[in-house]
């Protein structure tokens, strides 16, 4: 007879991990909820369950108030920081989900959740069950034994690892009934137990092997060798015996057993429907439904796929949703198949001054996707389709399109649709232009909420209580058996396709008073959004051959870096794994001996590129490794992939600009990403060889903006001495280093003007003596004389920035010179490192969303110009501050003077623009 399995889950260590694992990309409901911890912390659960198949299961809580062991050293976890807001508000929705769920929720008050885990450990009769600890809690190891087990989640995500005794003492270096030993001794910074000072991992556990306990290693005390360890020891023996008290889970909390209360029930569906929508899981819905959770899981998959569908997702549109959908709303959706009911509707959007219209299409990629059908919407709950079969000639589709090219050209006519930019590519490519007013309600909802979705769908929910029909249910998941929308059914084509503009004109009359009199819409985003869609569709040229010798000579580069790295290692390896590497540098050649190397939380050495880069001074291997790591990664990521994304009609690459994903403003490049070709080393540059102008007849024009961000630093902040350096016209890194070394401009060495450019950058991005000390390989406290040498040189740059945090504070958001909002949510947490992070968004967001403003306007500016003048050069990329032109031979040098013109005056901030403008044969050149 199997064993029973009892998972045991400390909810807060869960649930404090899971919020912190998505800090930086927070999951926010349409309702401003932030769903983070419950996220991960219910898909851990979901893993467990369906992993494991847990015949008995709870969820352990710590109890609010004191325990018994902050009775015995009042300072226990005093160095503990606020919870997050944001978690704190997530436990109301825990207690819901465990209710849904009927999983068993443990407290007992005046005692922590390891001290109930572990009693319940401790009565779990080892014949009949098998106790599994999940939590991150390494406390946790002194309770392993035979049947209990410690259910450690793996670093960064990635599943479990599963310790019992064996597990452990090759972990730790010592079993489990030392573990408590081990803590006494070297204490635990995050629950503020002391130890015995001067007591690391590495003498803890040599003590415990020599000695045994806490206990007898005081007893013994006399016989240990090195001098300041036995000081120690003596002078803290009862620190040492307090710190094991406290480490020590308690196994006899005043609990009764009673494994009923602990077995795996179905849940309860309806409150669980309620909490799902609420917190927006979907996928997470799905998973629940699919799992033995679900009483009538077996009932519904049969309903929905037929028999025998083992695990077969249910679908979405399956889900319980309290938003309303379309079979909820009376709606007048007709698909249009004559000229005369074309006519009609034409006659209906010139009487309406506006329409809202959505394409339908074969893929996602308007440069090579064709077109299935086009809907209008001219008022509410109306729409109609034109659908353009698979049989119809290009010539006919265009036929039809172009009855309605008046209408998009008009400019008495306002232009509505959700990602515009998409459909007016997408009607490019059938010679269709759109031009005149435009409204795109993925734009107005960005700059309404930067940080949140934009998607259709997740405004449909927030702004109207509306769940679309999703394209899922038309088409299938995505993969290999993805169908196209050529192979969707007439009728739901339409209804779908109808559905689209109808609820994106709603969205528009919902989200236009929120942008009404926005300058940033008005006068940045939306303008700037069709000179975009141009560049995209002119693309640039790459050079293919060009690449491909570049491979050729990077392939034969990494073949000698391995043979040198297999020399220099003494025997072959595989340089691409982290464990091997880490094992060669530290264990055989013992690199940065007499230093703590760092690890992993699985154990393995960090061989990240810090850690190379402190080695490499002092040891070839090391440097050789950065060297085929650049290399290999150049190679793979851009010399080798750039070539496939040729555009087979065009013969150009075509990346997509996105004005909707950065948080500051700065644009977007996705498929492929040209704004991350590295350009800091030779190797990055050579990149940019293969961008070519499309013939003989053109050049390449780069223009680029000097020290921007320098230069708005200076301007908002009004400090007279930096905006002096730039209306000068003086080289302000040298000039800031002759400030802060004391020095004469003339005397400014090579080193000191690198140091101060590095200060000068870094002070946008609240960079700390310590990081500045990394960066200029100096000592801390040399850099951190440096930082207070800046700030006395330059004081109303401190005086800024510390406006800027008071200003978030107050208002709750950091904001551009041109009105452009960021919001910060986390600027009061009481978690320092949180708000912290909030801060310094608050400070360098408003310098980077300004630079991000300025070279948008200046495109703008660039492009009226080129209009007037009726140029047929093309501005085809913008890389942050630099723009690229495709410039026909015969306008060079009027392109030239434009563009500076137009860049250097796009706006006037206090402080002068300066913008460098290069040509050449190649994007390298031109830079």
């Amino acid at each position: 007879m199997s064993k029973k399995k009892l998972f045991l889950l400390d909810a807060m260590a869960l649930m404090y991990r899971a919020h912190f694992a998505f800090i930086r990309n927070p999951r926010i409901t349409s309702k401003g909820l932030n769903t983070s911890a419950m996220f991960g912390f219910t898909n851990s659960l979901l893993e467990i369950i369906n992993k494991e198949n847990p015949s008995h299961f709870a969820v352990v809580l710590d109890p609010p108030g004191p325990t018994f062991r902050h009775d015995q050293y009042p300072e226990y976890k005093a160095n503990r920081e606020e919870m997050p807001e944001d978690l704190r508000a997530a436990f109301p929705y825990l207690d819901r989900l465990l209710d849904a769920l009927n999983i068993c929720k443990l407290s007992v008050p005046g005692f922590e959740a390891d001290d109930l885990i572990g009693t319940i450990s401790a009565m779990a009769d080892p014949a009949e069950f098998d106790v599994y600890m999940v939590t991150p809690d390494k406390d946790y190891a002194q309770l392993v034994k035979e049947n209990v087990f410690f259910y450690k989640p793996q670093y960064k995500g990635g599943g479990y690892d599963v310790l019992g005794p064996a597990e452990v003492e090759e972990k730790f270096g010592i079993p489990p009934e030392h573990i408590i030993d081990f803590l006494g001794l070297k204490g635990d910074a995050v629950d503020n137990i002391p130890g015995i000072p001067k007591i690391g991992d590495k003498t803890a556990v040599s003590l415990i092997k020599e000695y045994g306990t806490v206990e007898e290693i005081i007893e013994n005390v006399e016989s240990i060798t090195k001098k300041a360890i036995k000081a120690s020891i003596i002078e803290h023996a009862e620190q040492g015996l307090l710190s094991k008290e406290l480490a020590t889970i308690k196994i006899d909390v005043p609990y009764e057993w009673d494994e009923k209360e602990l077995r795996i029930e179905h849940c309860d569906l309806e409150a669980l429907m309620v909490l799902m929508s609420e917190l927006e899981f979907r996928t997470t819905t799905q998973r629940i439904l699919n799992s033995k959770l679900n009483p009538n899981q077996s009932e519904l998959q049969k309903d929905l796929f037929g028999n025998n569908v083992g695990d077969a997702p249910i679908p979405e549109s399956s889900i319980p949703s309290d938003k309303k959908t379309l079979e909820e709303i009376e709606t007048d959706y007709k698909l249009l198949s004559s000229s005369e009911e074309r006519s009609a509707l034409i006659a209906e959007i010139k009487a309406a001054g506006e329409v809202c219209f959505d394409t339908e299409t074969t893929g996602l990629d308007p440069m090579m996707a064709e077109i299935v059908g086009i809907s209008f919407s001219t008022k509410e709950n109306t729409g109609y389709f034109i659908h353009f079969p698979a049989e119809q000639s290009m010539e006919e589709v265009k036929a039809i399109l172009g009855e309605f090219q008046e209408i998009l050209l008009s400019p008495d006519i306002l232009k509505i649709g959700q990602n515009l930019k998409y459909d007016i590519l997408m009607l490019r490519n059938y010679d269709i232009e759109v031009a005149g007013p435009m409204f795109d309600t993925m734009l107005a909802h960005y700059i309404i909420n930067p940080g949140g979705k934009h998607s259709m769908d997740a405004l449909a929910q927030e702004y109207l209580n509306y769940k679309p029909v999703s394209i899922e249910t038309l088409i299938g998941k995505k993969g290999k058996k993805q169908k196209s929308m050529r192979d969707v059914e007439l009728e739901p084509l339409v209804q779908y396709a109808c559905e689209d503009a109808d609820i994106t004109l709603k969205l528009r009359n919902k989200l236009a008073p929120e942008v009404k009199d926005n300058n940033v819409f008005d006068e940045i985003e939306q303008p700037l959004m069709p000179i975009l869609a141009a560049m995209e569709f002119e693309g640039i040229r790459l050079d293919a051959d060009t690449m491909a010798d570049y491979s050729e000579d990077l392939a034969g580069r990494l073949e000698t870096l391995e043979k040198d790295i297999y020399e220099l290692a003494g025997e072959e390896f595989n340089i691409n794994s982290p464990k091997q590497l880490g094992e060669i540098m530290f264990d055989k050649l013992k690199l940065g001996k007499g230093e703590k190397q760092k690890k992993t939380k699985t154990g393995q050495y960090v061989t990240n590129e810090a850690t190379l880069e402190v080695l490499a001074p002092n040891h070839d291997l090391p440097a050789r490794i950065l060297a085929y790591r650049g290399v290999k990664k150049l190679k793979s990521t851009y010399v080798d992939a750039l070539p496939k994304l040729i555009n087979p009609k065009s013969g150009r690459i075509h990346t997509t600009f996105s004005q909707s994903v950065a948080v500051t403003g700065r644009l977007s490049s996705v498929n492929p990403n040209l704004q991350n070709i590295p350009i800091k080393t030779a190797d990055g540059r050579e990149v940019r060889k293969g961008f070519i102008p499309r013939d003989e007849d053109h050049i390449l024009v780069a223009a680029d903006y000097s020290q921007v961000e320098l230069r708005i630093m200076a301007a908002m902040a009004g400090d007279e001495a930096m905006m002096m350096a730039f209306k000068n016209k003086a080289d302000i890194h040298r000039t800031t280093a002759a400030r802060v070394f004391g020095v004469e401009i003339d005397e400014v060495t090579p080193e000191q003007r690198s140091g101060a450019k590095t200060v000068n950058f870094g002070i946008i991005y609240g960079i700390s003596a310590f990081g500045l000390s990394q960066r200029m390989g100096i000592s801390r406290s040399e850099a951190s004389d440096i930082i207070k040498n800046y700030w006395e040189q330059f004081p109303r740059i401190k005086e800024y920035m510390d406006e800027c945090v008071e200003k978030a504070k107050k208002t709750g958001y950091s904001e551009t010179l041109f009105g452009r909002k960021r919001y910060l949510p986390d600027i009061h947490s009481g978690n320092r490192t949180v708000r912290s992070f909030a801060e310094r968004n608050a400070i360098n967001s408003p310098i980077q969303g300004t630079a991000a403003d300025i070279i948008k306007k200046a495109m703008l500016k660039v492009d009226a110009a080129f209009k007037a003048a009726n140029l047929k050069s093309k501005m085809v990329l913008q890389v942050h501050d630099e723009l690229v032109f495709d410039v026909h031979q015969s306008e060079l040098e009027q392109v030239k003077e434009i563009v500076e013109r137009e860049m250097v005056n796009a706006v006037d901030i206090g402080v002068p623009m300066e913008v460098e403008v290069g040509t050449g044969q190649n994007w390298l050149q031109a830079h």
